[in-house]
């Protein structure tokens, strides 16, 4: 924008894109699907280059040992064994509601009940095994724990230090 002199609000115009849409985006407030960030981009003149290649992501201890575990738990999700487990996911949504307060919390605990009601077997698998941020956050409040059993739990512990 800067070397082309856009304005948020030609850019707007331009694109069809909303102004408070590119001031989130801007701010690192949203991010912007690469549809969108392309339509902008061609409006000042340029295009959108994306390039694919593995990234390891910077996640903290924490949030490395929560995956493993979540990893490891994946191994065994199956739809038959998601009727297994349903009790207990249950019974630790129920136990979440009533201690967790904020969002994204709350919203994440809807997020995880609808994935269990629907019985969506590949969604659990990408929120379980996600590095995204958003799969983060959700295993933030993960209704999966008393799944694994101790000894799993104790050799991915082990294996994350």
């Amino acid at each position: 924008m800067l070397e082309t002199s856009t304005t948020q609000s030609e850019l707007s115009r331009v694109s069809g894109v909303r102004q408070p849409s590119i001031s989130q985006f801007l701010s690192e407030k949203v991010d912007l699907s690469d549809e969108q960030l392309d339509r902008l981009l061609s409006c000042m003149g340029y295009r959108l280059e994306v390039i694919r290649r593995p990234v390891v992501p910077e996640l903290t201890r924490s949030e490395r040992r929560s995956w493993r575990l979540h990893r490891r738990l994946s191994t065994h999700l199956t739809r038959s064994g998601l009727e297994r487990w349903r009790p207990t996911i249950e019974r630790n949504l129920e136990r979440l509601r009533s201690t967790v307060r904020g969002q994204p919390h709350v919203r994440n605990l809807d997020r995880w009940e609808s994935l269990v009601e629907r019985r969506d077997v590949p969604g659990i698998h990408r929120v379980l095994t996600g590095l995204d941020r958003d799969s983060i956050e959700m295993r933030e409040v993960s209704p999966m724990g008393g799944l694994l059993s101790q000894d799993e739990r104790t050799e991915v512990l082990e294996m994350v230090g």
